[in-house]
């Protein structure tokens, strides 16, 4: 089992290469999901996410999320053939937390290459934990 830290690590970039290990049945764990970011300008990330949220009917979906967790859960799946076997066997190998649980505390964390903070030459970018609270979240 693979725990990662998702501590100023890019998204979309932490998901894309979960997404492929997940594929290849590794069985991970994702810690501090609240502290992931989404590069790009606040501003429109911000509106973006509270679009997304506003489609659709509440009997009916598309249902989006709110909390930090669920969000990564959803982009790594949107990453997956996840209406296929494949998929959801992929997606039962995933596990996603807000902060720290106590049965990783003395585990060793890895990160992923490629998706570190320092990798964007702006800084423009946005806290998953702001996102979420903006859209309602309470965590």
């Amino acid at each position: 089992m693979k725990v990662i830290d998702a501590n100023d690590l890019i998204m979309g970039r932490l998901a894309s290469t979960v997404a492929k290990e997940l594929l290849n049945g590794e069985q991970i764990t994702i810690v501090n999901a609240e502290n992931a970011v989404i590069s790009g300008s606040k501003v429109k990330t911000l509106t973006d996410y509270k679009e997304k949220r506003e489609i659709g009917s509440i009997e009916h979906g598309p249902h989006y999320p709110k909390r930090p967790d669920r969000i990564i859960t959803r982009t790594i799946r949107g990453m997956l053939p996840y209406k296929r076997k494949s998929g959801k066997m992929a997606m039962s190998r995933l596990k996603v937390h807000v902060g720290v649980p106590p049965q990783f505390a003395n585990t060793e964390c890895t990160t992923v290459e490629g998706a570190e903070l320092s990798r964007l030459s702006r800084n423009k970018f946005v806290k998953l934990s702001d996102v979420s609270r903006r859209l309602g979240a309470k965590f």
